[in-house]
């Protein structure tokens, strides 16, 4: 479980700093509505490697069997993974490469309680969404793919 859990947590964190980094970077000129629907897609383009991941124990590492608290715990695990390349590059960006992303964020949103927000804040908010639709991928993909012997 450990071996598929961190490679497929691997591929997430690449593909979902890749992903992202190219939404925020190439395709800047779009609308923050638009940026927001990129990101999310990236995502869980990211998080689909959950599903791989816990397909992969149970076909291959398991003999055809996975409960569904193995699946859960499995689909944790690529999430973590996943969400610190989000929170990696949302760090990179907004304190490295755009600093004044929030700046130019708030003048666009006209919401000035944003202005308390720091860039390790915005990482861990990214962090924690990145989680919180990787619990719910994880959930749905363990109910699919729960089989046991």
């Amino acid at each position: 479980m450990k071996k598929t859990s961190i490679r497929f947590g691997l591929y997430a964190l690449a593909l979902g700093a890749i992903l992202f980094l190219a939404s925020l970077v190439l395709v800047k000129d779009l609308t923050y509505n638009l940026q927001e629907i990129l990101g999310y897609t990236a995502i869980v383009a990211a998080l689909l490697f959950v599903f791989f991941g816990i397909k992969h124990y149970r076909d291959v590492e398991n003999n055809g069997s996975v409960s569904f608290g193995k699946g859960i715990a499995i689909g944790m695990i690529i999430s973590v993974f996943a969400g610190l390349g989000f929170a990696g590059v949302d760090y990179l960006y907004t304190a490295v490469i755009n600093p004044d992303f929030m700046a130019d964020f708030i003048a666009a949103s006209d919401d000035p309680s944003l202005e308390a927000w720091s860039s390790f804040e915005l990482s861990a908010f990214m962090f924690v969404t990145v989680i919180t639709i990787g619990l719910i991928i994880s959930i749905i993909s363990a109910l699919i793919l729960q089989r046991k012997k």
